[in-house]
């Protein structure tokens, strides 16, 4: 009976040691209970102190900071939207709020598994110091990726030309830049790759110039192939008159006189007025008997050379 006291009391200041935040000293007494085969109600009420309870609180802390982590992100990136804030950015604050309330989260839940959290801010520094050693191009793509955001070269929706790379952006990450490609192929671009270079925003401007070269016949007139071009320009449909078309002489060729017409458009209509102006222009010169050259070459031959 003695010994049945002694114990119960053992068990009931281990059971102390882990209600005043000592989980240690009471799963050394638990292993140390059931290494001695004890299986009484009080081995079963400290093992679910000492695991049970911890383990199911972290489970809980670890779905309630999932969900607020999620919550929290959508409230942050709406309430940036209905304030007007550019939708990259809003992405990125919202991403960074979600980050923020995860690391916290984290905290807490080491902090009910019995994890000592005051010296965690040492180790975490620490750790930060050797990780950011072995990974000193991903912080550098971090810090490409919030120059990204700070300077807005591009943003969400634009089309650029940047890092090797020509599409829409899709979107702009920590680490990196997101692309869909005229062919409809996606492709992953380094932050690093793409501050570090030069960067072509060609959707940036709602007109574009488009520029067709061509070379017709030196016997052809000079005014008259003007007149033609600039007729065709002007006529071609979704071309814009102000600026006005435009009908450069540009060079004097080996074989041809060289042509460049210009003409001004919405830059949704780029490519297909391109199309359509090119096809307008070489059909445009033949009605009007003005040849376009192809390479060639005339051979002269000596007249004492044949007469040998």
């Amino acid at each position: 009976m003695f010994q049945d006291t002694e114990m119960s009391t053992e068990t009931a200041s281990q059971a102390d040691a882990v209600a005043t935040g000592d989980p240690a000293s009471g799963l050394g007494g638990l292993v140390s209970q059931l290494t001695e085969g004890d299986m009484s109600s009080d081995t079963w009420i400290l093992a679910w102190d000492t695991i049970g309870s911890p383990v199911a609180k972290a489970l809980v802390l670890i779905i309630a900071v999932l969900f607020i982590a999620s919550w929290i992100k959508r409230v942050a990136t709406k309430a940036c939207r209905k304030a007007n804030v550019e939708e990259t950015l809003a992405r990125f604050l919202g991403n960074m709020i979600r980050y923020l309330v995860l690391f916290a989260g984290g905290i807490a839940i080491l902090g009910t598994l019995g994890v000592e959290t005051t010296s965690f801010a040492a180790v975490l520094a620490a750790a930060g110091f050797a990780v950011g050693m072995a990974m000193s191009g991903m912080l550098g793509n971090v810090a490409a990726g919030v120059m990204l955001l700070f300077f807005r070269p591009f943003k969400v929706g634009d089309v650029a030309n940047a890092g090797g790379t020509t599409g829409k952006v899709i979107e702009i990450g920590l680490f990196t830049t997101t692309f869909d490609t005229p062919d409809n192929r996606r492709i992953i671009v380094p932050n690093g790759s793409i501050f570090g270079g030069t960067i072509e925003n060609i959707s940036h401007h709602d007109t574009r110039r488009v520029d067709v070269q061509v070379g017709t016949d030196y016997g052809a007139d000079i005014d008259k192939t003007r007149e033609v071009l600039l007729a065709t320009a002007k006529a071609c449909t979704d071309v814009l008159q102000d600026p006005e078309p435009a009908a450069a002489l540009t060079g004097l060729g080996g074989s041809s006189i060289d042509w460049t017409v210009k003409v001004w458009v919405d830059a949704g209509d780029f490519w297909a007025v391109k199309d359509r102006l090119t096809r307008d222009i070489k059909y445009a010169l033949d009605g009007a008997g003005i040849g376009i050259p192809y390479p060639q070459m005339d051979v002269h031959i000596d007249g004492k050379v044949a007469q040998g």
